[in-house]
């Protein structure tokens, strides 16, 4: 799972991003080790057909939109033929006349010609939300309007409805997934940790590349191995997040009931 690919990267994006050159090389080592890069959308019609997988598989994903996946990161992937996957929050994008929401992304995004670019080059584009909320903490009516109008705007730009949806900061819930199965075919977590069929079509996981994951570590994540021990604190700080927001959510129903 990588966000933003970027020499100088806003702030905020910092942590999260890539140089243009550690992409390349990362790309590079798949290469090297015989991967087989596919789709999010390829990964779901193999499993509901029963299709094999290819030799070696591994998912490249990117998640919100920023610029530097389109002026770095695709020259690198159509150097190796590799497929890949987008995950666009669409009000964060530019060309919509939506200018309050592109100014709160953490770095550049895309522009929908550029989407559009990407695409054609064979860049599959998923969904991420409308405004990049946490999903869990919404109520139903705001969580079908993320979920939906992302969908629907995807459509118009693109001409055809997405079918895979990453969760914004990888948060679900039982609820969101019920969601989001409505409308999409595969949806993506975080959880940093190598995906399994057993985790189910609504909540595979990923493993985060930032900007610290040095060549050697890329490799050990790439094979499995110390992936606990890279991301300990990443699944301490997960699982107490989730207390609470369970806790945040609750309160509200509780507070909405006594109005």
């Amino acid at each position: 799972m990588y966000h933003a690919v970027s020499d100088d990267p806003a702030r905020a994006a910092l942590g999260l991003s890539v140089t243009p050159a550690a992409f390349a090389e990362q790309m590079d080592v798949l290469a090297a080790r015989g991967r087989t890069p596919l789709s999010t959308r390829e990964l779901a019609y193999r499993w509901r057909l029963d299709r094999p997988l290819p030799a070696r598989p591994v998912l490249i994903t990117f998640d919100d939109g920023y610029e530097g996946v389109h002026r770095h990161a695709l020259p690198v992937l159509r150097g190796h033929g590799f497929a890949a996957t987008l995950f666009v929050t669409t009000g964060w994008l530019r060309g919509r006349g939506l200018p309050d929401l592109a100014g709160s992304a953490p770095d550049r995004t895309l522009g929908w010609d550029q989407v559009r670019e990407l695409a054609a080059a064979g860049v599959e584009i998923g969904g991420h939300s409308h405004s990049h909320p946490q999903l869990d903490q919404l109520g139903d009516e705001a969580l079908w309007f993320e979920v939906l109008r992302c969908k629907e705007i995807l459509a118009e730009e693109l001409g055809a409805p997405p079918v895979s949806f990453a969760y914004p900061y990888g948060y679900s819930s039982r609820r969101v997934r019920r969601t989001v199965r409505g409308a999409y075919a595969i949806s993506l977590a975080v959880g940093n940790d190598l995906a399994r069929r057993r985790q189910g079509p609504y909540a595979l996981r990923r493993v985060t590349v930032r900007r610290g994951t040095d060549t050697e570590e890329f490799e050990r994540l790439l094979e499995g191995r110390a992936i606990g021990r890279n991301f300990a604190k990443d699944r301490l700080l997960t699982g107490g997040y989730a207390m609470v927001r369970g806790s945040r959510r609750a309160l509200r129903k509780v507070s909405r009931a006594r109005v």
